[in-house]
């Protein structure tokens, strides 16, 4: 069920309303359980990080799994791992649910995984100071250790009873597996089950500094060029029985998509490119193997790029522009163009908005400052994306840091503190 966007923005305003004030007197012991039990929330994300788990890593994502799967079985979630089918090569998904009546029914989304494979050389966990270095403590269990101490904290005070939340760790979000609509059932089908799902990948901030909610991210997506032309001797290359050669074409083509298909929150980035008499590429498109001669005309070429968009309408214009292009061949020469849809993307709506404003509001009233909206263009995809079509979603409520997936990987210890204290009382108004 989606809820209606008008009818959450009312409830937006309720809220901001009857909070405007601060905190209420629970909202307050909530935050003073966030904070009692702030180093229990640090030492699990060391527990967590300490462990590789890589996406091909299947037991270290197992592990992980277990870890956060006891911390939900002891706040009353009924606890499962879902398993993928063997031939995908996945280790599966963690799911922890507790049914009630009471509020909006919440999907939480986080994932177990990370790209440091077991054999990374990248260090496990370093403090320095009041920050961390480490393997996903930013990408994302620093924003899984955040659902689970909010949730603790409701817990402790009882404010969980009666509500209906339910949680998906997935096992595979830096690699997701394929068929992607095996890999990513059980997520779609909490989110049919849900009324708003929030996602914890790290905080984002923008240029004033500030810490921003993402409501967009734009779609993943693939595009594979093929094209043909004559082979010959390159003397008579730019004749009328020549033509220009594939080589020729596929840059007409690429630079014609740069000058004539650029928009707003839309990107096109070719990222290999191969041509010759012979040229092939992989399965995966990832790899190329190429043959030619200086002295003879290219016979194929091919170009394997990445397209991103925000909203399905601004895919088909991109779709159409590029096609036009493709099909006003050089002579002697011939092209097409094929379209992969990976994730789906996150369109702004008025809906994230609203959620937004909620959490801006749990901000505010708990003295840590407004939470405006991150540009869309500016995150890549997520698994939130996979059901922000169903129902109104926010991303961006987890941890702050630099260098995600990179060697240099850290994150701000305290912005555990403030992102757990946000979501807390995000949670508590939302299930009221």
């Amino acid at each position: 069920m989606k809820l209606k966007p008008f009818a959450f923005a009312v409830l937006a305003l309720m809220c901001s309303a009857v909070h405007a004030e601060g905190l209420s007197p629970t909202e307050q012991k909530i935050v003073a359980e966030v904070k009692a039990h702030s180093a229990q929330g640090l030492e699990l994300l060391e527990r967590s990080v300490n462990i590789n788990s890589g996406t091909m890593n299947h037991d270290g994502v197992r592990a992980v799994g277990k870890l956060f799967g006891e911390q939900f079985s002891a706040l009353g979630f009924t606890t499962r791992w879902s398993e993928m089918p063997a031939a995908m090569q996945r280790a599966g998904h963690l799911i922890a649910t507790r049914e009630g009546k009471q509020g909006k029914r919440l999907l939480l989304i986080g994932h177990l995984d990370t790209v440091f494979e077991k054999d990374s050389a990248v260090q496990l966990w370093q403090r320095n100071g009041d920050r961390v270095r480490g393997q996903g403590v930013n990408d994302m269990k620093g924003g899984d250790v955040i659902i689970i101490e909010a949730l603790r904290a409701l817990h402790r005070i009882g404010a969980l009873d009666n509500t209906s939340i339910t949680v998906v760790f997935s096992g595979d979000e830096e690699n997701a597996g394929d068929p992607i609509e095996v890999s990513r059932a059980d997520m779609v089908n909490a989110a049919k089950r849900s009324d708003i799902a929030l996602a914890f990948e790290a905080t984002v901030r923008n240029k004033d500094g500030k810490d921003t909610g993402t409501i967009g991210r734009r779609a993943s997506s693939s595009w594979e060029l093929k094209v043909n032309g004559k082979q010959g001797h390159s003397s008579g290359i730019f004749t009328e029985n020549a033509g220009y050669g594939a080589i020729y074409e596929a840059a007409r083509i690429v630079d014609g998509f740069r000058q004539q298909v650029i928009e707003p929150d839309l990107t096109f980035s070719p990222g290999l490119i191969i041509g010759g008499t012979e040229a092939t590429t992989n399965a995966l498109g990832t790899v190329g193997q190429v043959a030619g001669k200086s002295n003879v005309i290219s016979r194929t070429a091919t170009v394997e790029g990445d397209l991103r968009y925000l909203s399905y309408e601004q895919r088909d214009r991109a779709h159409a522009k590029m096609k036009a292009i493709v099909a006003q061949n050089l002579p002697g020469t011939s092209a097409s163009i094929t379209f992969h849809d990976a994730y789906p993307p996150m369109s702004p709506t008025p809906g994230n908005l609203a959620v937004l404003k909620v959490y801006s509001q749990a901000s505010k009233d708990a003295g840590l400052g407004e939470i405006p909206a991150l540009p869309p263009g500016q995150r890549g995809a997520g698994d939130v994306q996979f059901v922000a079509p169903l129902l109104d979603s926010l991303d961006g409520l987890g941890a702050t840091g630099n260098g995600a997936h990179s060697p240099d990987e850290d994150l701000e210890i305290a912005s555990i503190e403030r992102a757990t204290i946000r979501t807390a009382i995000l949670l508590y108004r939302l299930t009221r």
